[in-house]
């Protein structure tokens, strides 16, 4: 069924392109690698072909109507793709899939959309939410951080300065108890080789209280260095729950070359804490296409169970095996177009 329909968004999007009062543009990625991951459990250590381990694989559609005086319709589907398999995703345009308005006031869209606490995790991540190590195992289910909101309307301000305000409301569509309603805002700073941002998220998924979110990110280039870092903390409603993870990076560019590397802490209150570092390395064969190596471990306290994400990958010990020490490695290659 799914490819059914991915076929028909293709075939209606063809003539579109070649409109004069519109443009829709075709975009993806495709990323595999061979990956050798390690629980560190009995039996938990496995060779595997993995897709996305730099970028998650997706395609996707992007489009823009010119409205006249300053005004622009805009959109935007994106569906992942599993490239060791072929599958897609359970959910089609699961990725992203927004609709809205663009002008002089900012953009306005409405759907699936990326949270504000999202973009500043992002943009604050040495690997830029790729390879082993990266900050998205502080995202997903209800203790950690959330990346995107379904039902959602969200605003983006144009850059006034360097600063851009986003905010987003993901409405629960509850009848009865508590909403389920995330109310988001971040501001950012972006100029001169600096990057500042901060986002707070209110989540109300419990009558007895409100869970709350929040990120503080900061990065800095000079040359061919980059430094980027952030605080993450997930706190839920009750005591005890809170998470909490720092990173701190830095990146380093010759020719055609790039070296990451990343130091990450995760903590739980009550004395769960695991210490993780990461090192990758990419060589661009192109402006599209590049290979990649990518390695991560992971040290837990005898109370955690952390584990070690990329962006298409997850190396994570069972919740019972206290103490163990994910691994994982990997050489990939990536093409975007």
């Amino acid at each position: 069924m799914q490819c059914k329909l991915m076929a028909a968004v293709l075939a209606a999007a063809i003539p579109l392109c070649a409109s004069a009062q519109s443009s829709v543009t075709i975009y993806g990625v495709a990323d595999a690698s061979l990956a050798k991951e390690d629980t560190d459990v009995k039996g938990g250590s496995r060779t595997v072909v993995n897709s996305g381990n730099q970028s998650t694989s997706r395609v996707g559609f992007r489009g823009v109507e010119d409205l006249s005086n300053g005004l622009s319709a805009v959109f935007n589907l994106e569906a992942g793709v599993a490239l060791d398999s072929g599958a897609g995703d359970s959910v089609l345009f699961g990725r992203r899939a927004v609709v809205g308005l663009k002008g002089g006031f900012g953009t306005v869209m409405i759907g699936r959309e990326y949270t504000p606490i999202a973009d500043v995790a992002n943009a604050s991540d040495i690997n830029g939410q790729g390879f082993y190590g990266s900050n998205l195992s502080s995202f997903g289910g209800a203790t950690r951080l959330t990346r995107r909101i379904s039902n959602s309307v969200n605003y983006k301000s144009n850059s006034m300065g360097g600063v851009i305000v986003s905010a987003g409301y993901g409405l629960g569509e509850q009848a009865t108890g508590p909403s389920q309603d995330l109310m988001g805002l971040a501001v950012e700073y972006k100029a001169n080789n600096i990057y500042v941002g901060g986002g707070y998220h209110v989540v109300e998924r419990l009558a007895s209280g409100d869970d709350k979110e929040m990120i503080v990110g900061a990065g800095f280039t000079i040359g061919p260095v980059e430094i980027r870092g952030n605080y993450m903390a997930a706190d839920p409603t009750g005591k005890g729950n809170k998470y909490e993870q720092i990173n701190a990076g830095l990146s380093y560019t010759f020719g055609n070359n790039k070296i990451y590397g990343n130091v990450q802490q995760n903590k739980l209150e009550g004395g769960a804490k695991g210490n993780g570092a990461s090192l990758a390395y990419s060589y661009a064969l192109s402006k599209r296409t590049n290979v990649y190596a990518s390695y991560a471990m992971l040290r837990n306290n005898d109370k955690a169970t952390f584990g070690i994400n990329s962006a298409g990958a997850n190396v994570t010990p069972p919740a019972t095996a206290f103490g163990a020490d994910p691994s994982a490695l990997a050489v990939g290659v990536r093409h975007s177009f």
